[in-house]
Parts: C-alpha cells; sequence; structure tokens
C-alpha cells in the first residue's frame, strides 16, 4: 500500500512553482458553463469550471452517516463519524493506513457483516432511509452500492460474460437485451472501443488498467446508484491511472462516488469533497480546495504535506 509521502513528492513551494509555471503557459480556454477537464501538472485530470466546478453549490445528500461506529470484538475502528456524501459528487477519503477509511467504505454497502466479530453501531442511512434495519435486502442494498477494490477481480470468463453476469441474476435476458447492457456497460466504462471485437476473449487476458475498467462496467451494468472506489488506482501505471481518473470524473455526473486514495495528488485532482481519518477519527471533512489549501485541523495539515502517514 503506496505512503502519501513518496520519495519523489514536491515540497510545497515547488508545487506552487509548478503549478504557476503550468498555468502561464497554458492557452486561454473560452468561458462556457458546464465541467470540463484538463490535464494537471502532475500528469492528471482536473476538472475545472467557470466557476470552480461550483464547489458552492450543494447537490442532494445521498448517503449520510450518523455517529458511526464500527468495532473489531474490542477494537474501536471508527469513532463517531459524521459525514454527508452527495450525489453527483466524488467524495475522497485519506488517511495512513490503517486509520479507518476502507472500514468506513465497506460500511456503506454492509460489507463488513462478512467479517467475523465485526460490529456497527450508530446509523447509515441512503435517500434518508437506514440500511441497517432488519428489513434490508443486502442483494439489493449491494446492487445499488456497487464496489470496485484495490486489485481488479475479472470472473474467469469472457469479457461479455463479465458484464453480463449480475444482469443475468436479476433476470432472464434476451440476447439482444443481454447485447445492449454489455455495450452500454462498457461504453460507460470507456472500455467498448478497445474490446467490441474481442467480447469472447477471457477477460484474464485484459492488461490491469482494463481489468479494473471491466469491473467497474460490472458494477455499471446493474444500474447503481452510488460507486464505491478502495484504491482502484494503486495496482496500475500512470496511463492507466490517467483513464481511471477521467473515467470517475464522467461516471460522477450520473453517480455518488466514494473513493479511498494514498494519493494526495489524485484526492487534490479528482474529488470534490475530502474526508481527513486518523486512528478512527474523522478529523476534518471539506470542499477538497479548502482541505488542501487551508486545512483548519494541524494534523490534516501535517499528513498532507507529508510530514508523517
Amino acid at each position: 500500500m503506496n505512503s502519501p509521502a513518496t520519495s519523489d513528492a514536491l515540497k510545497p513551494e515547488e508545487v506552487q512553482s509548478e503549478a504557476m509555471e503550468h498555468e502561464e503557459n497554458q492557452p486561454e480556454t473560452d468561458q462556457t458553463e458546464g465541467p470540463r477537464y484538463e490535464e494537471d501538472f502532475m500528469s492528471g485530470p482536473v476538472q475545472t469550471s467557470s466557476a470552480e466546478h461550483e464547489q458552492t453549490a450543494d447537490h442532494d445528500v445521498k448517503i449520510e452517516t450518523r455517529d458511526l461506529n464500527v468495532f473489531y470484538d474490542s477494537f474501536h475502528a471508527i469513532k463517531s463519524v459524521d459525514m454527508e456524501i452527495r450525489n453527483q459528487e466524488i467524495t475522497a477519503l485519506i488517511g495512513p493506513s490503517g486509520c479507518g477509511k476502507s472500514t468506513l467504505l465497506r460500511c456503506l454497502n454492509r460489507m463488513n457483516d462478512e467479517i467475523p466479530g465485526a460490529r456497527v453501531e450508530g446509523e447509515v442511512l441512503i435517500d434518508g432511509k437506514s440500511i441497517y434495519s432488519n428489513e434490508t435486502d443486502l442483494v439489493s442494498l449491494r446492487r445499488r452500492v456497487g464496489q470496485v477494490f484495490q486489485q481488479p477481480n475479472p470472473f474467469p470468463m469472457s469479457i461479455y460474460d463479465n458484464v453480463a453476469y449480475g444482469p443475468r441474476l436479476q433476470r432472464r435476458l434476451s440476447r439482444d437485451e443481454a447485447d445492449e447492457i454489455v455495450e452500454r456497460s462498457l461504453r460507460g466504462a470507456a472500455l467498448w472501443d478497445e474490446v467490441k471485437d474481442d467480447l469472447r476473449k477471457s477477460a484474464l487476458d485484459l492488461s490491469g488498467g482494463q481489468q479494473q475498467r471491466l469491473c467497474i462496467a460490472r458494477c455499471l451494468a446493474v444500474e447503481p446508484e452510488v460507486l464505491l472506489m478502495d484504491e482502484p488506482c494503486s495496482a496500475l501505471d500512470p496511463s492507466a491511472t490517467f483513464r481511471i481518473e477521467e473515467l470517475m470524473l464522467e461516471l460522477k455526473e450520473r453517480y455518488a462516488i466514494v473513493i479511498v486514495t494514498h494519493n494526495m495528488y489524485q484526492a487534490s485532482r479528482v474529488s470534490d469533497r475530502t474526508g481527513f481519518f486518523l486512528l478512527g477519527e474523522l478529523v476534518e471533512f471539506d470542499m477538497t480546495t479548502r482541505i488542501f489549501e487551508d486545512p483548519q485541523d494541524d494534523r490534516t495539515d501535517a499528513y498532507i504535506r507529508g510530514r508523517f502517514g
């Protein structure tokens, strides 16, 4: 698992200098409304708009946690977390290894239920309804809240069958229906043009970046409302990482996205809001620009500057 303080990380003053040089060398762009994506000075996509992506505007709350606590036997992993995750936004969770980021992510589709000794207290609401009530259908919940994991995990079957697998479990599909779902999902994951002539090829023959986009397509095929991404780029090279980040920025127009990342530049490039976790506590949660430019807690400032982690 990568540390946020890498050996080639730029010092804050170097980052500022690089950014200023980059801005000076950029051609003028029109100021029409709507999100645009550019390549930032750290070789990744960055979203911009005529009003800084309208970051002062609030989208509807999709997920809310209230006094959320998670225990693994006697270990207190998540401590009284209150957080709101909004539609059409990317929320990044950052913090050192073992701080509770992935544990919180698993609370949002009840994957912690599968871990022996795990216990959850407090509330997680989706569209105002508790997902921890006795009436919750876990299959339906995990269709609504899809998850992409750190390592790509395609099934040992064809590309086509990977994407069609979930919808086929839900209902009987005609060939035309399956074809339409597969194409729509692969297009949604920006993979269609690369594999459309090889749909019967084994998914295991794809590159790592293609496999991760295939896993995203597999999530999209069951028409989720939320996408959870647990370090989706940590096993990928820079080029594949760039493609996944571009894809996240496109997908957020339709979904609420929550991403766990150790890559500070990635969090600053693609997310709208960022939460910093430390020892199970949500230390600070705010708009991403504020977290990285004007953190209110000294621990947040120390972490994003690479002083620990």
